[in-house]
């Protein structure tokens, strides 16, 4: 069995959804790249420059993914 759920299923994307939202309102929308590798390096920098370290998590005791990854090593 590969999925619980269909193609296109909502539930199958829920954890990633909010990610995809930030990262189109505050990265993709706002910015037109002349080549695919500018825009590739674009996201790479906003996920590692902005979204992992500032970003606070509910989920992880309302800490950035970066935080939790320093205090456990």
């Amino acid at each position: 069995r590969v999925s619980m759920a269909g193609k296109g299923n909502r539930s199958d994307n829920s954890m990633v959804e909010p990610f995809f939202k930030s990262i189109k309102a505050e990265l993709i929308w706002r910015t037109r790249w002349e080549t695919r590798r500018q825009a590739g390096g674009a996201i790479f920098q906003y996920i590692n420059g902005f979204y992992n370290p500032r970003r606070w998590y509910p989920s992880i005791g309302g800490k950035s993914p970066l935080a939790v990854e320093r205090k456990a090593v």
